[in-house]
């Protein structure tokens, strides 16, 4: 089992992840169109996997078969998340496949609940994604089944994916775990990326780096060293924070003007998260299932 030392503050690392998404967002965005969804996922799981490996160095000796079937479920729930969600966007208005993903780890979070203040937390949360997210103002007539049934399957996945992290963090020392998974991931969307590769353009190449990098390297990296220390039910609530990031940098970057129910459901997840990293927080033990 890997020992680490207490991070100065796992929110930070969670905060961070967060902005680094945006980021990676913004730029799968110019790409997708480009060479398709799964050939977006298969190029930046290339990299991440690529750069992990070469940074950690994983060993394949020593470890337990309980320990292989938490890397292969952590690379099964990476895989498909991506692939999942990515595929969604192809069906659904954006808001609602991001509202519909994260009731996975808001239901996570549910079932994890102890108290009646996490309870509170996960509604709170639960608000704001729909309401910064702006779901219900999309006509029903551009809603599809097949993107509300991949955004859901997307939100399964980044549940398991959550969980997965946790004890991977837990039986694998350093970082050793998530390159591993990394590498499953990446068999797991190869099959269907490889049709895309004569559109792999230098410029695509690149972006699928920076991707990478901000998307997948940098987020999941920091995302398994909190989940070390925090819960999966506070972890699935903070994670709310994504698209009031999202919102909040449109705003800074892009001039975009915010409504009032953004800003009412920027406050709602604001007041998710101080709730569940009050006080009582650092008597939770940081299990993850």
């Amino acid at each position: 089992m890997a020992t680490t030392r207490a991070p100065a503050s796992p929110l930070l690392l969670v905060l961070t992840a967060v902005v680094s998404v945006q980021f990676g967002g913004a730029l799968a965005a110019t790409l997708v169109p480009e060479i398709g969804a799964a050939g977006s996922v298969t190029l930046r799981l290339l990299f991440a996997t690529a750069i992990l490996c070469g940074l950690a160095r994983p060993s394949l000796r020593g470890h337990t078969p309980t320990a292989w079937r938490t890397v292969v479920a952590f690379g099964l729930a990476l895989g498909l998340m991506n692939l999942a969600f990515y595929a969604s966007l192809e069906h659904l208005p954006i808001g609602v496949a991001v509202t519909v993903e994260f009731l996975g780890p808001l239901t996570l979070a549910t079932v994890l609940a102890r108290r009646a203040r996490d309870l509170v937390a996960v509604a709170a949360a639960a608000g704001g994604v729909v309401l910064i997210s702006r779901a219900l103002e999309v006509p029903l007539s551009t809603v599809q089944w097949t993107g509300l049934g991949l955004a859901a399957a997307a939100g399964a996945c980044w549940a398991a994916y959550i969980l997965a992290s946790g004890r991977a963090g837990r039986e694998f020392a350093s970082f050793d775990g998530l390159a591993l998974a990394m590498a499953v991931a990446l068999v797991v969307t190869l099959p269907l990326g490889l049709r895309s590769v004569p559109d792999w353009s230098g410029e695509a190449v690149l972006k699928g780096l920076g991707i990478a990098v901000l998307s997948s390297v940098l987020p999941y990296s920091l995302e398994l060293a909190a989940l070390r220390h925090l819960s999966a039910r506070v972890f699935g609530i903070l994670l709310s924070l994504e698209p009031a990031a999202a919102a909040l940098a449109g705003f800074l970057v892009l001039d975009q003007r915010l409504t009032g129910r953004q800003l009412l459901g920027m406050a709602l997840v604001v007041l998710a998260s101080v709730l569940v990293m009050g006080a009582g927080q650092r008597k939770d033990p940081a299990t993850t299932g």
